[in-house]
């Protein structure tokens, strides 16, 4: 390979409404969830022959159950594009999504494609229940099942315990750690809720969000309109007794699917768009695994970096809530970060959090927001468990 990197541009992003765990997405299988946002992120560019998509990339978490064997394949299969079209699944956990998007610039930067869609995929409601086999054959006892919809399972007993607590005891470690009392994590769940209906009710998910077929879900199905302070105050918590993360400053477990359509210059004409945004810088990091919710904090230093980028040049920022206390700790390390900036239209705690597709939500929220500024530098960023941090900047 020689010569420079080609420019990467985000044609067109399109998302699902997030469904709640059991709630109106549970019925669809999560290869149909990916077909469905794949077919409409093609049908909305008429130009493009769907023949000259050089791969498909989709991120995914779990790989356990409907979305095994190559679910990103599969979404090509289904959608009915041509059987010519390739596609590869990728797994970061949280920042599969993100992870996609990565790849498919990257491939498009090198020269090894013209035209790539990138998104993510995950069914939190379906995830089976998965068994090992056993060490010998005609077991007579009881064997143990496991639930595959989040977190560690199957633990290598070599792995530190401090290493493999879970989720939620991680996200009170940060605010331990950080001194995030009660009172701040509900205050800034309570503003992703508000943000995130108040996006909804003025129209600014209009243009990425596309309906699911036979399915009446009209937005994201998590956010709570009238919760308060007074209720979320109410709530008890989860993970430990005189803890401070609850249900009501935590994101909760969801559906969904995304996808966004990555080109290059000869791409770009090919589909007789103007292109939302340009792919900037990425990183990826790592952090000691039961901090993983402060991943984001070096990710987006070393994004920055390479972007020739500050903190105070961005105007859109997509940082994932997986817990308030997680965010904020994310939050409080990037001074210089304008909070104002930061979810305008909400965050994972109201809108959900899907694990394979949020890293691909939260670029094309990015690339739809610098294309409603018209002009500026954006980032999107989140935590992954098992402590990594992704973080990728836009610019239009």
């Amino acid at each position: 390979m020689t010569g420079r990197l080609r420019e990467v541009y985000v044609v067109d992003a399109v998302r699902t409404p997030i469904g709640k765990y059991g709630g109106a997405l549970a019925g669809v299988r999560p290869d149909d969830l990916a077909a469905g946002v794949l077919g409409a992120l093609v049908s909305r560019v008429p130009d493009l022959d769907p023949a000259r998509i050089d791969d498909v990339f989709f991120g995914n978490a779990n790989g356990a159950g409907e979305d095994n064997r190559d679910v990103a394949r599969m979404a090509v299969l289904l959608a009915g594009l041509p059987v010519t079209v390739p596609g590869t699944t990728v797994n970061r956990l949280c920042g599969s999504g993100m992870e996609a998007v990565v790849q498919a610039a990257r491939a498009i930067a090198v020269g090894d494609a013209s035209i790539a869609v990138a998104g993510g995929v995950e069914s939190m409601s379906r995830s089976p229940w998965v068994m090992q086999k056993p060490e010998r054959g005609f077991p007579a006892g009881h064997q143990q099942v496991y639930s595959t919809t989040l977190g560690w399972r199957m633990v290598n007993p070599r792995m530190p315990e401090e290493w493999t607590v879970g989720l939620g005891e991680g996200a009170e470690l940060l605010a331990e750690r950080y001194g995030i009392d009660r009172e701040a994590q509900d205050a800034f769940a309570l503003a992703s809720h508000r943000n995130a209906a108040r996006g909804w009710s003025d129209g600014l998910y209009d243009a990425e969000v596309v309906p699911v077929d036979g399915v009446d879900l009209v937005r994201d199905e998590c956010i709570r309109d009238g919760t308060s302070i007074e209720a979320l105050a109410k709530l008890k918590t989860v993970f430990r007794t005189d803890g401070t993360v609850t249900a009501g400053n935590s994101s909760p477990l969801n559906d969904g699917a995304a996808a966004l359509l990555l080109v290059d210059e000869d791409g770009l004409r090919a589909t007789g768009r103007e292109p939302l945004a340009r792919i900037g810088a990425s990183a990826v990091t790592g952090i000691e695994p039961q901090y993983f919710g402060a991943g984001p904090v070096e990710a987006v230093r070393r994004a920055l970096k390479k972007a020739g980028r500050e903190l105070g040049d961005l105007v859109a920022v997509e940082l994932n809530e997986a817990f308030a206390a997680q965010a904020l700790a994310c939050v409080n390390q990037l001074p210089g970060l304008d909070p104002a900036v930061v979810n305008p239209r909400g965050g994972a705690i109201a809108i959900g959090h899907p694990l394979g597709v949020s890293g691909a939500r939260l670029t094309g929220a990015v690339a739809h927001q610098l294309a409603a500024a018209g002009s500026g530098t954006g980032l999107a960023t989140l935590c992954i468990g098992v402590g990594q941090g992704l973080a990728l900047v836009l610019e239009r």
